[in-house]
């Protein structure tokens, strides 16, 4: 028993902060979001210079990288690795499929499906990309595009990142940070420099991708606010906000992921549904499951179009750096963050069970979500003339756009609360996930199924509650979406690193199979044949 206690505890001695990656990264970040703070404007002008960059030089690749990630996770959920455990042989998932789907949801999705469901499918509508806005096409094109921002692609980025880390983590027995998914690539190498970039490359990625999700978070929470309680909307009341939300989010973290971060997640994903619900049965119910019908199918039989679509011939480039360019940037510095918690969950899965339940359930819940909340939103700015500024207030102030489309329901009191406490909990559930990833990511841990400290994931929660701050300081939505832009790149070209090494070990896995399977074949078969026989088996066997 002592034995036993002692072995059980050795590992956490050894567990210890990565300083490089740890000291490097946060100091970075706390540089980057003073300077930002004392010197606003010629912070924002920088972004905005680097933005404009990176847009025109690069746009292209991240259209191809997304569809790119996207096929190879596929395949290899179809092909003969797909039976593979991401763990032993003989281990089991930790969580039901409820509670997973919930919790990689609220993790990989969070506050953002609130702020765009009836913004972007408005927007599109009202100011599409190409063709002429506010017709019957508009509309179907509309749920097109927000499908596609919210859809498979984006997803894709968490599949590969979180079954490569999965994979090396839980069935080879490396620490669960991305550099450990490179060393079929470069060996021990990765314990040196390339690793420590790597990882600092995946920590940034991460710290920008939620901050930019908590401060659109804050615009809408802040607008509900002064909806209801007449609460200013300002600079200091967001700062204010993010500071309450790290606090939480803080408390949340270090009560761990099978606790706080798992029951937020399902109570979350509850109110959700029940939203959605009172919409769909509240409004116009057959129109909206028709539309669903509808939009369901035009997105998958328009899919490699709509992937592929750059306007290559009259690029809307302000469009493109809102929307679809930002979209595949933030999906990929959400990448490590996603990903890491994805595997941090998904322990005992086979590698066919995690491709299809990441792609498929989240999808399915997305689809039915945008496509009810966005087409009521669209068929109230067609339809009711007595609304006619929402759509134009929508577009003009996102955060306002779903407390506005539910004046036109009954309860609005009670669908603000609901909407209000959806936000909050969102709010945590992606900050506690943040701060836990993030601490992971900078520490060196013996056991995957270990976490790092708690005063970590509070000093974690901190720093990415100051750099929102700084980011809405320096131009609010606009800065937060083009820092996600310039900060995704690096690791975009991580991910196919990440690609190469996964199919290498995994190329050896089958290598090891089928010598198996030879060496048993030959074995039987020398044991039943003559000498001859038995020898030639026995120089197969050598050979392979």
């Amino acid at each position: 028993m002592d034995q036993e206690a002692a072995t059980s505890t050795e590992p956490n001695r050894q567990d210890r902060l990565n300083p490089i990656v740890f000291y490097g990264s946060a100091a970075g970040i706390t540089a980057f979001a003073v300077l930002t703070i004392l010197f606003t404007d010629a912070a924002s002008a920088a972004i905005f210079a680097v933005l404009g960059w990176i847009s025109s030089s690069f746009g292209w690749f991240y259209f191809l990288a997304v569809v790119v990630y996207l096929v190879f996770v596929i395949a290899i959920g179809l092909s003969r690795f797909g039976k593979l455990r991401l763990g032993p042989a003989h281990s089991t998932p930790d969580f039901s499929v409820l509670t997973w789907a919930a919790m990689l949801f609220s993790a990989g999705i969070g506050i953002d499906l609130l702020f765009f469901c009836i913004a972007e499918p408005v927007t599109q509508y009202l100011a599409p990309p190409s063709g002429d806005p506010e017709t019957l096409a508009a509309a179907r094109h509309a749920l097109e595009i927000t499908f596609l921002h919210w859809g498979l692609s984006g997803w894709g980025v968490y599949t590969l990142v979180g079954m490569a880390m999965a994979f090396f983590s839980y069935r080879h027995g490396l620490p669960l940070t991305i550099r450990s998914t490179l060393y079929p690539i470069f060996g021990a190498r990765v314990r040196g420099a390339i690793g420590h970039f790597v990882d600092s490359a995946a920590v940034l990625g991460t710290v920008f991708g939620i901050a930019t999700s908590l401060g659109i978070g804050i615009i809408q929470l802040n607008f509900g606010l002064n909806y209801m309680f007449g609460v200013a909307e300002s600079t200091v009341t967001q700062s204010l906000l993010a500071v309450a939300i790290v606090i939480f989010s803080a408390i949340s973290a270090f009560t761990g992921v099978e606790r706080g971060i798992r029951r937020l997640s399902e109570f979350n994903m509850l109110l959700a549904l029940l939203l959605m619900l009172f919409v769909l049965f509240a409004g116009d119910t057959i129109f909206l499951l028709n539309a669903l019908v509808m939009n369901v199918g035009d997105y998958l039989s328009n899919f490699i179009s709509l992937s592929f679509n750059t306007y290559a011939f009259d690029p809307p480039t302000d469009w493109l750096n809102a929307w679809t360019v930002f979209f595949w940037a933030w999906w990929i510095a959400w990448g490590p963050f996603v990903g890491l918690f994805l595997a941090r969950i998904s322990r005992g899965r086979t590698i066919r069970q995690f491709v299809a339940g990441t792609l498929i359930l989240p999808l399915a819940f997305m689809m039915a979500w945008m496509s009810i909340m966005g087409n009521s939103a669209i068929d109230l700015v067609m339809n009711d003339a007595g609304v006619s500024g929402f759509g134009q207030q929508a577009m003009d102030h996102p955060g306002s756009s779903i407390y506005l489309f539910l004046e036109s329901y009954p309860w609005v009191g009670l669908t603000t609360v609901v909407v209000t406490i959806l936000a909050v909990v969102f709010f945590v559930t992606s900050g506690d996930s943040g701060s836990l990833v993030l601490s992971n990511l900078t520490s060196i841990l013996t056991d995957p199924n270990h976490d790092a400290p708690a005063w970590m994931r509070i000093l974690w929660a901190g720093i990415i509650g100051v750099l929102t701050v700084a980011l809405l300081m320096a131009g609010g939505l606009s800065a937060l979406q083009s820092a996600v832009v310039v900060m995704g790149l690096p690791f975009a070209f991580v991910l196919f690193l990440m690609m190469l090494g996964l199919f290498k070990a995994l190329k050896l896995e089958g290598l090891k199979e089928d010598s198996h399977r030879a060496s048993i074949a030959g074995h039987l078969s020398g044991r039943t044949g003559g000498e001859k026989h038995a020898a030639l088996n026995w120089q197969q066997r050598l050979s392979r």
